[in-house]
């Protein structure tokens, strides 16, 4: 939303004009759309959402990508094969930088924890397992084409001065309409993604809490509230506090550290190797009975080993890029 008005400025007064909004009331916008929508009980109620943000995700991509191609088409080629020159930037910022973009890729990756509630909602028959399973390796198909298509164009239109974010970053100013548009995909993409992945961790809680206190009024007693234009719907208290609490703690923390790269490099390697990668191949050996050091078993214990190596690299980029940010941060100050 930010980037939306910075847009329009650079448009009405000039790409040389400072504009420099402060992403907080945006922010606190994001995090009030956020506590109505956590109000809804169960994940199953999200397909629609769940839908719209996939729809926008699709979209900015391939407007993103879409601008990529026609700025390298103009003439405009950068880069090289090795990347940023050291030079341009010290050996150890490469390496850090180097490490940092591996904890933005496991980002894109890190679906699993949310996969089983996904299956959770498809119906039968065909098995769940089986739609699952297509539909998995068509989204991570897509998702790698998109992402590896964007990451080289992006850096061919732009080299070395590429934006962390060739949207938000402003790497495009004009078409400035198409760039809005793009932006505006990305708000209502984002808006889905937080309910997506924070639902299973709401029912995880809720489920919880209910067997740890059974006779609690507090957590089981539901009302019902009749909503005009929405109809009945069956409130409980615990679920408004505790969702209301964690989102606002998580909006405090968006304002408090807005190192966009940074935190998502660092969430792309705590979650990655062991949840996307060690325990499915874990449960995989299990389940199939796969004999220990056969060639199977060494195959998927090495592609184990291997993803924890990149998650640890992607961790220590992040972190020290994290560091480098704090050298200059002020709460709640949005840095240009």
């Amino acid at each position: 939303m930010a980037a939306i008005n910075r847009s329009d400025c650079f448009h009405n007064k000039g790409e040389q004009y400072p504009c420099h909004p402060s992403n907080n009331p945006y922010m606190i916008v994001f995090g009030i759309v956020q506590l109505v929508l956590a109000q809804i009980p169960d994940f199953d109620q999200l397909w629609w959402l769940s839908i719209v943000a996939a729809v926008m995700s699709f979209s900015y991509s391939s407007i993103g990508l879409g601008l990529s191609i026609g700025k390298v088409a103009e003439g405009n080629f950068h880069g090289t094969l090795t990347g940023v020159a050291v030079g341009t930037i010290t050996g150890a910022q490469k390496v850090w930088q180097t490490f940092q973009a591996l904890g933005d890729i496991a980002f894109a990756y890190s679906y699993s924890m949310i996969l089983i509630e996904i299956q959770d909602t498809i119906k039968s028959p065909p098995a769940e397992n089986k739609t699952m399973k297509k539909a998995t390796l068509m989204g991570v198909s897509v998702t790698t084409l998109f992402y590896t298509l964007s990451g080289c164009f992006g850096y061919a239109a732009f080299g070395n001065s590429a934006p962390g974010n060739l949207l938000t970053g402003f790497g495009f100013y004009n078409p400035f309409w198409l760039v809005d548009l793009a932006n505006a995909c990305v708000v209502v993409h984002l808006v889905g993604a937080y309910q997506v992945f924070s639902q299973p961790l709401f029912a995880f809680i809720e489920e919880w809490s209910s067997h740890k206190w059974p006779r609690s009024q507090f957590i089981h007693k539901n009302y019902n509230v009749n909503i005009p234009g929405v109809g009945l719907f069956e409130a409980n208290l615990f679920r408004l506090v505790w969702r209301t609490c964690f989102v606002i703690s998580t909006t405090l923390i968006s304002m408090l550290l807005p190192f966009f790269n940074d935190v998502v490099g660092i969430l792309g390697a705590v979650g990655f190797w062991p949840l996307t990668v060690y325990f499915p191949v874990e449960m995989y050996i299990a389940q199939r009975k796969i004999p220990r050091y056969s060639s199977k078993w060494i195959l998927l214990q090495t592609l184990s080993v291997v993803c924890f190596i990149v998650s640890l690299a992607a961790a220590i980029g992040s972190i020290e890029g994290i560091i480098q940010d704090l050298k200059s941060y002020k709460p709640f100050h949005t840095a240009y």
